[in-house]
């Protein structure tokens, strides 16, 4: 093994992650006071720390405490992380919570409980380095050395980054070639939220079960008796063990009841500022310095009394919590006790919108902490995301949220508007607005209030710029103004001036061109926000979405008022020559935006028709279908029901007839069957584009019509003769051009099959054009966008070959959104329509074969290209190149696998060994050590112990293999309780279930011993499983790696394992005959066949040495019995008495009795099979 820094130096250098030590606080001894506060605060209210789970476990082994309590989604928990370990690279698990539901703790739990089998570790850091996050994870992973790999187990707090923390950790071990010989790293995403819930995750909500009701009960008994009347102040413990009941969180915050009579005092006032802080903010808290500076101006002096005293009977409601040497942090015991003593003191005449400013004019007047900063922004902007509902269109108040639809305001502003009133917000937001003179949060906060809630938008103008002024590069705030404007226009009292229509219009459309100016140059750049720099994930649309929905309502504010404007806004006549009809001379003003107004609409739909043709937000979910519908609505208002300016050029009649249909552009045509075109539609689109050709744009006119062809016949039309499709494949038009539709068109037709003509293009470097022409038209637009597969490589002939997403999309029943399971191609319908791609994946990359060569695609998994391996695909296209789908491994024949995996070829050589029976090469590897056996309770332990090497136990045959001095011991386990468990029934042992324990030293290989046989015919070998025991659940775990008598473990760890197969007719196994000489008066002999199982011959063995018999030293057979067949015993003494005469082979001792008066003579014991066949003779 490589040295490298042992794991406590590499976990000190990781200063984003806390983690977790397999032998957290073992050996260490703390004072009894810091255990009895640390378990008190926990049980108050304070957030868990390692040493609670600590505390916890020693109780229960000392027997003075009962077991930490887990909520009912710990099991679940468990054994997704379990089946995950199996998996290659990188899984999540998702675990949603209510605040104040035990959530964190759960988290921490599981983290807690896996410390001995994983790397455990918290993400504690800031994730604005997502690439430092990764490294520091793959250095856990590692520790310092390819030789010290260990899955992660890493604990995240939210959702956001889980998607590019993944990418970010595949580049992290790709790029040095880490070789991964297990998982990375499992993400636990712990999230406060209940939207969007599948069926494998699991979510805490205020509502116990019967069985945790039952442990909460026992859990409060048991902390009565050991902390008395202390108990009453566990508010956290208390509110969960009386299932949240309402009444113990009005009793217990009863004191708020009583402010009526004695005033707002300083001790009511923090009281106050805490409860709304954390009613409001998630995880929010005052520093205790600050909490003393309330009372700074009170008769006594806070230097000659502790805050809890000041606090009075306010205190029991308030705990400090002091992390790391950090400074003390001060918060609410709960968060429905912070909510609930919001809504008394709002009952009390003292309502959230007077606290909120009181919290700003007493902590935010001089230089205010920047965590401080933090909440209070997210008090008074954070807007949460709505509820998805099935049906569910744009938000009428406002429509240009496109990536998720969220309220309104934040959570207090809504509550003050609905429990105060609208001056209060306004009074609210404004007093942040002046005290954080730098934030644009506050002031764009304050337009939109203006603007949604009291429709006064000459004070929401003046708000949204002066948000703007604040930040004038962010586009996000500069969105602000424009929907002022738009919504101005929008609520418009009927009829209204035409001059008045286009002056807000004009306002409308520059705000949002201003918007779109500042998204332009936010792409690949720094985004500041709130005076840090962030990198956008996502491209910001909405300027040009916002310019469409205003000519939108411009088109049907003036139209509806005369339908002369149809003609003005679309270019067909000019605004002079319509004034007469129009009767105002005052509008040739606007002549010059109004000209530029459909040029504009044009290109702006032609963004959108690649955007929402091309990409998709990710993989799950599509965009909001009102998007399109907008888009297209304003496209046929501007141009598709007008004649271009342009008429007088060749072929321009051709392309307005071509904008009619919405395939006036490449990507028109490529949408036409998302737009549900018909059959006679793309006849006829097809028809136009071939005659275009004749006349402009040769290149472009081509490939549209092509592509026209084959969207034709995927809608299942009759063949159609493409007459331009020999041209371009012969002439390779698109090294003429530079947009990367001609060569993703050149890549579909060129893609090489078994029944086609050689290739005659550099497939590689076609892909390396594409994507680089991809890169300058579309990446700075797409981002972080998933790219949609367009084609895929089907089983026909040249056009017929293409089949489109849609065709599959349509095979299938239900509506198919989400690519990242890839759940379509397991549908037999979808599997008709494509071809298998072959390749290989090596070093995290995935090469297609074709024609011999080597070309390099993309995964659309990348979790998929871990192992290195052949395998096969469906190759998809999106813009941006080729794309493989439903990675498989593939099935080598079984000569090539003997080959591959010949035993004397170091690990890894593939997936399974075969040979003849028996073991004597492999045998002739491993040095044998005896163990030394320790007796414990009627227990048989084994000790051994080596130095560097490879070797095997003499006892039970378990082998190892080490690179350093190693000791451990292990112990048998029965098999009995564990086969009852429902993940066992499909399964039967198929050899000893072993508990190892590491005691110094570490083990780079262990071979768990198996008692089948396996030879150059068998078919069993793919049928091997292993149980992997926990203390919560049985787990049943794919095998690494099956030799001829061993299953290999590399880098283990140690959790009671043992080798099962598949239940099935006809399992060889190999068993021992053992026969002893009882001490009865006559010739007795118990003979037993017994698995090769050292746990089953040590149970016989440990019965016949109780009764006094002996062994009958005899040879093992030396063929292999089929489990399930009838075995009899036979001897040729005519006297002999056998019993019982047959008994079924099983996976247990099975037991024969024989009797015998006349021993004067030799005689020979025979085991038959049912058919008769010689298995054994002694």
């Amino acid at each position: 093994m490589a040295n490298g820094p042992s794991l406590s130096t590499v976990t000190r250098s990781l200063s984003l992650l806390d983690v977790l030590h397999a032998n957290q606080f073992e050996g260490k001894s703390f004072d009894p006071e810091t255990l009895e506060e640390t378990e008190e605060n926990f049980y108050r209210g304070a957030p868990p720390e390692w040493l609670n789970f600590h505390i916890s476990e020693q109780a229960e082994l000392d027997g003075t405490g009962s077991p930490f309590i887990k909520r009912d989604g710990y099991v679940k928990l468990m054994k997704q992380i379990h089946k995950l370990r199996k998996h290659p690279g990188i899984s999540t698990v998702k675990l949603f919570h209510q605040p104040g539901c035990g959530g964190t703790t759960l988290a921490m739990k599981v983290l807690w409980d896996f410390k001995k089998t994983l790397r455990s570790a918290v993400l504690t850091g800031s994730t604005s380095d997502i690439t430092k996050v990764a490294e520091e994870v793959v250095h856990l992973f590692t520790a310092g050395s390819q030789g010290n790999q260990k899955t992660v187990l890493l604990l995240v707090n939210g959702v956001h980054v889980l998607e590019d923390l993944q990418v970010s950790i595949m580049r992290t071990i790709a790029n040095p070639k880490i070789v991964t010989r297990m998982p990375v790293v499992v993400l636990l995403s712990c999230i406060r939220e209940d939207a969007d819930l599948k069926s494998d995750d699991v979510f805490l909500q205020e509502v116990l079960s019967d069985s945790e009701k039952n442990h909460f009960n026992d859990k409060k008994a048991e902390l009565n008796r050991k902390y008395g009347d202390k108990c009453k102040r566990f508010h956290g413990f208390n509110i969960m063990q009386s299932n949240f009941s309402e009444a113990y969180i009005q009793a217990a915050c009863s004191v708020f009841k009583t402010i009526k009579e004695t005033g707002i005092q300083e001790k009511t006032q923090l009281a106050a500022f805490l409860s709304l802080l954390n009613a409001y903010v998630p995880d929010s808290y005052l520093l205790e310095a600050q909490c003393l500076d309330v009372f700074k101006h009170a008769n006594y002096s806070h230097r000659d009394i502790s805050l809890e005293d000041m606090l009075d009977d306010f205190s029991h409601l308030i705990i400090t919590i002091q992390q790391d040497g950090s400074e003390k942090r001060v918060l609410m015991a709960h968060p429905l006790i912070a909510h609930c003593c919001t809504e008394l003191m709002a009952e009390a005449r003292v309502t959230r919108s007077d606290t909120a400013k009181n919290l700003l004019t007493c902590l935010c007047r001089d230089k205010v902490p920047r965590y401080l900063a933090a909440f209070v922004k997210y008090m008074l902007t954070k807007r949460r995301p709505k509820q998805k509902e099935k049906g569910r269109e744009e938000n009428p108040i406002h429509p240009t949220e496109m990536q998720e639809e969220k309220d309104s305001f934040s959570r207090l502003i809504l509550h003050i508007q609905t429990k105060e009133d609208n001056s209060q917000c306004v009074s609210l937001l404004g007093m942040a607005t002046n005290m954080f003179v730098r934030n644009p949060f506050f002031p764009q906060a304050l337009a939109r209030f203006h603007c949604i809630v009291l429709r006064d938008y000459d004070q929401a103008e003046v708000w949204a710029k002066e948000a703007k002024q604040r930040d004038p590069q962010n586009s996000f705030v500069a969105d602000t103004l424009g929907q002022v404007h738009k919504n101005r226009l929008k609520n418009l009292r009927r009829p209204a001036q035409p001059g008045h229509i286009l002056d807000l219009a004009l306002k409308a459309i520059r705000a949002f061109e201003d918007e779109e100016r500042l998204a332009e140059d936010e792409v690949g750049t720094n985004v500041k926000i709130n005076g840090y720099f962030h990198v956008s994930r996502f491209f910001n649309s909405r300027g040009m979405f916002g310019f469409l929905q205003v000519c939108n309502l411009v088109y049907d504010l003036l139209v509806s008022q005369n339908p002369t404007w149809r003609g003005v806004l679309t270019k067909k006549v000019s605004l002079g020559s319509a004034l007469p009809s129009l009767g105002d001379h005052s509008l040739l003003r606007f002549n010059d935006p109004i000209n530029r107004l459909r040029d504009a609409v044009e290109k702006k739909i032609a963004f959108f028709d690649g955007f929402l043709t091309y990409s998709k937000p990710d993989m799950k979910q599509d965009d909001p279908e009102y998007i399109s519908r907008e888009t297209s609505a304003c496209y046929r208002k501007y141009v598709g029901d007008s004649t271009s300016s342009h008429l007088k050029e060749k072929g321009a009649d051709l392309i307005q007839k071509l904008k009619l249909k919405q395939a006036g552009t490449t990507t028109g045509v490529l949408s036409c069957l998302d737009r549900e075109c018909t059959e006679s539609d793309l006849k006829e689109i097809t028809t136009l584009w071939e005659e275009i050709c004749l006349h402009k744009d040769p290149v472009t006119a081509m490939v549209n019509n092509i592509f026209a062809h084959i969207m034709l016949r995927n809608t299942g039309a009759t063949k159609s003769d493409c007459k331009h499709l020999t041209a371009f494949k012969q002439e390779m038009y698109p090294i003429l051009t530079d947009k990367p539709e001609p060569h993703m068109l050149a890549l579909l037709l060129h893609w090489p099959t078994d029944s086609e003509d050689t290739c005659i293009l550099d497939l590689s470097a076609m892909i390396k054009r594409t994507q680089d022409l991809y890169k300058q038209a579309y990446a700075n637009h797409f981002r972080t966008r998933y790219l949609r597969p367009m084609f895929f490589l089907g089983k026909g002939q040249e056009l017929n070959r293409i089949v489109h997403r849609k065709v599959l999309e349509g095979s299938v029943l239900q509506a198919m959104q989400d690519w990242s399971d890839e759940k379509i191609f397991q549908d037999p319908s979808v599997k008709e329509h494509l071809l298998k791609v072959r390749g290989e994946i090596r070093e995290y990359r995935l090469f297609a074969t074709v024609e011999g060569k080597e070309i390099e695609v993309v995964a659309n998994l990348r979790n998929s290209l871990w192992r290195k391996r052949k395998v096969s695909f469906y190759l998809g296209f999106t813009i941006k190149g080729p794309v493989a789908f439903a990675i498989q491994t593939e099935t080598a024949d079984k000569k090539e696998l003997l080959s591959e995996m010949d035993s004397s070829k170091p690990w890894p050589c593939g997936l399974f060994k075969f040979g003849a029976c028996g073991d004597e090469m492999d045998a002739r590897d491993f040095t044998e050590l005896k163990p030394e056996v320790n007796r414990v309770d009627e227990v048989q332990t084994y000790s051994l112990q080596s130095d560097a090497g490879n070797y095997e136990c003499s006892v039970s045959g378990l082998r190892w293999v080490c690179k350093e001095k190693v000791s451990f011991k292990y112990k048998f386990l029965s098999w009995e309780e564990h086969m009852r468990s429902p993940v066992c029934k499909d399964y039967i042992p198929a050899g000893p279930l072993m508990d190892i324990t590491v005691t110094s030293g570490e083990i780079e290989e262990v071979h768990l011993p198996h008692s089948v046989c396996i030879d150059q015919t068998s078919t069993f070998s793919g049928q091997f499983a292993v149980l992997h025991v926990d203390p919560c659940c049985d787990v049943v775990e794919e095998v690494p790696k099956v030799t001829l008598s061993h299953i290999t473990f590399l880098q283990p760890t140690f959790p009671p394992r043992g080798v099962m197969i598949r239940k099935m007719a006809g399992i060889p196994f190999y068993y021992d005959v053992l026969i002893y000489k009882t001490n009865k008066e006559f010739l007795a002999l118990d003979v037993y066949v017994v698995p090769r199982d050292s746990a089953l011959r040590q149970e016989v063995e440990e019965k016949q040495k109780s009764s006094g018999s002996i062994l009958i030293l005899n040879p093992s057979p030396d063929k292999s019995m089929q489990m399930g067949e009838h075995l009899s015993l036979t001897t040729d003494k005519a006297d002999a008495i056998i019993q019982p005469s047959s008994r079924k082979l099983r996976y247990e001792s099975i037991f024969f009795e024989v009797l015998i008066r006349n021993t004067d003579s030799d005689f020979t014991l025979r085991l038959q099979s049912g058919d008769s066949l010689d298995l054994y003779h002694s």
